[in-house]
């Protein structure tokens, strides 16, 4: 069983999150991995500066349409909801949902209508409900949840959100969550 995709979702907290989790995964990590931190609509690319600095994988905001390719880190983009359609993203500015966009939900249900069962979704530190619907989505297709142990998030109140919606598959610290990811999708190659 192949994983083909990573989805993180994050918001309150998320950049000191992403750069551990982000730090602790190794040059040879293949498995593509979409990440919604919620941001201001004004933000430019420091989020990708900033995480690029802690990662050896390379880091880039999602264009429209762009292939999703094995290694990579990809970013919702600022005020876009960020979609996955069969080898690629697509991007929207359709309404907010859980007032946020780029929205995790909409990331991981359209993660998991695509590749069901060959899904990790990950929710860390936040301060909202956002990503709870996406998370309960991910885990009836059959794809794998992994949340952050609250008591060590920022902000718990996304982390609780999931636990509380999903049976979650594993609730860990940021360093476990990225050691569970790599043997997850390493012990996956064929």
């Amino acid at each position: 069983m192949s994983f083909k995709i990573v989805v993180i979702g994050t918001s309150l907290g998320g950049l000191s999150a992403l750069k551990i989790i982000l730090g602790n995964l190794p040059a040879d990590f293949l498995v593509p991995i979409a990440i919604v931190q919620h941001r201001h609509k004004e933000s430019n690319n420091t989020l990708q500066e900033l995480l690029q600095e802690s990662s050896s994988l390379p880091i880039r905001e999602v264009e429209d349409k762009e292939e999703i390719l094995p290694g990579h880190i990809y970013l919702a983009p600022a005020d876009y909801h960020l979609l996955i359609e069969p080898g690629h993203f697509a991007l929207s500015t359709d309404e907010p949902v859980s007032y946020a966009r780029p929205s995790i939900d909409v990331l991981f249900e359209s993660a998991a209508d695509v590749y069901t069962q060959q899904v990790i979704g990950v929710i860390l530190t936040g301060a909202n409900q956002d990503g709870k619907q996406g998370l309960k989505k991910i885990k009836a297709q059959g794809g794998l949840t992994i949340v952050q142990e609250p008591t060590t998030a920022e902000s718990d109140v996304m982390p609780e959100a999931a636990i509380s919606a999903v049976a979650v598959d594993w609730i860990l610290t940021l360093s476990d969550i990225a050691s569970q990811m790599v043997k997850l999708c390493h012990s996956s190659r064929k």
